[in-house]
């Protein structure tokens, strides 16, 4: 039993790749100076009683030997910590343990490739060590101070005066400007219909003006904390094209359970320059229409707890109603006619909802099927030492 830090870092051979490696937000070039994770572990070395931590190493199939080489060596220069890497071969040794464990019920549902399921990988080799403790953070995000895991355990695991268990919680971060909100400004005619950012706003002003832990519309995905009776209950789901981290915040409410916000636990998020694109839009309009799919099948189940939109306002819930349309549409539309890529948002006006659509269609019902083998998945690699030892054979 314990805690573990799990922190997944995406990389890529050379900077032309960045932006072309899957539908990542960013990828660290193998050759950058001053990569995230770097920057990430030294923060940790800080920290008191700093737990021991699994990288969940995310590249090419191509590239996996010059990144693995490239990680080693990060991991050499903290020499304090103590790290578990799973790149490729040590992810195939998890895989095929849970393909006997559930030869009919995991596919590429625990991998590391694509958003949910690189969680779900962090998720199975913290059972395997037995942890009942994980705290997920961003390679790009550094502690604060030396308090961080006193931070992050703070009433995990306990209840609150009303007796509801704090099983799941969130943290958030300060931005590069020293604020916990995101900037707002004006929005110019290509993220009119497309920002959320005043939404988000207005729910975070609440959330940090309250008591410390509250319950939350909000999960952020580059820090927060589970207990194992919530992540050996519930998994992420592996078909969200992007928002994995608050889409997980909706998988817990389907199975009657909660995320609670902790305004006193928090870390500095120093991101690469991101970069908007085409692809990046299209990957978040099929995330709505199928997490809009999902959740009005799910309220349709006498087993689960209905998420409607009015439940989870004032953010995320728009994005989850009848307002989705519209928004894709003037914003495939605006940036069709104001950016470079205009061919790219044209075809997304013209077809892109369609395509969207038939991907929420064909993959409706894909989750809570694979949900249904989660906890036997979870109880068959608990403390599941041989393997645990198997993971470190590449030191």
């Amino acid at each position: 039993m314990g805690s573990v830090i799990v922190i997944p870092t995406y990389w890529v051979s050379g900077h032309a790749d960045v932006h072309a490696f899957g539908s990542y937000d960013y990828a660290t070039p193998l050759d950058s100076p001053a990569p995230e994770l770097a920057r990430c572990l030294a923060s940790l070395e800080q920290v008191h009683d700093v737990a021991s931590i699994v990288l969940l190493v995310v590249c090419p199939l191509s590239a996996t030997t010059e990144v693995s080489r490239r990680v080693a060596q990060i991991v050499a220069a903290h020499p304090s910590l103590a790290i578990t890497t799973i790149c490729h071969a040590e992810a195939s040794k998890v895989i095929e343990r849970i393909e006997r464990i559930a030869p009919r019920g995991a596919g590429e549902c625990i991998s590391l490739r694509g958003y949910g399921a690189i969680r779900n990988m962090g998720l199975a080799v913290a059972a395997i060590k037995g942890c009942d403790k994980v705290i997920f953070l961003g390679d790009d995000e550094v502690a604060c101070d030396s308090a961080f895991m006193a931070q992050a355990r703070y009433a995990l695991g306990h209840e609150t005066r009303a007796q509801l268990p704090i099983l799941v919680k969130s943290g958030y971060y300060y931005n590069e400007a020293g604020s916990p909100y995101a900037e707002e400004g004006r929005a110019g005619l290509a993220s009119r219909w497309w920002t959320r950012r005043a939404e988000f706003n207005a729910w975070m002003r609440h959330a940090l003006g309250g008591t410390r832990i509250s319950r939350s519309n909000y999960l952020c995905g580059g820090l927060f904390a589970l207990d194992a009776r919530a992540f050996t209950r519930v998994a992420f789901d592996p078909y969200i094209t992007r928002g994995e981290d608050l889409d997980y915040l909706c998988n817990l409410r389907l199975h009657g359970l909660d995320v609670w916000f902790d305004n006193k636990w928090a870390v500095r998020r120093l991101p690469p320059k991101e970069t908007r694109t085409a692809q990046r839009f299209m990957a978040d309009v099929y995330r709505w229409y199928y997490e809009r799919v999902k959740l009005a099948d799910a309220s349709r189940r006498n087993d689960l707890t209905s998420v409607t939109a009015a439940s989870l306002m004032p953010y995320p819930g728009p994005w989850f109603s009848d307002e989705l349309d519209g928004r894709v549409r003037k914003t495939a539309l605006a940036r069709a006619l104001a950016t470079k890529e205009r061919d790219a948002y044209w075809d997304i006006y013209l077809h892109g909802r369609a395509r969207a659509e038939a991907y929420a269609q064909e993959n409706r019902g894909k989750y809570l099927r694979f949900q249904s083998f989660w906890p036997a998945i979870m109880d068959g690699l608990w403390g599941d030492t041989a393997l645990a030892s198997r993971l470190e054979d590449h030191r």
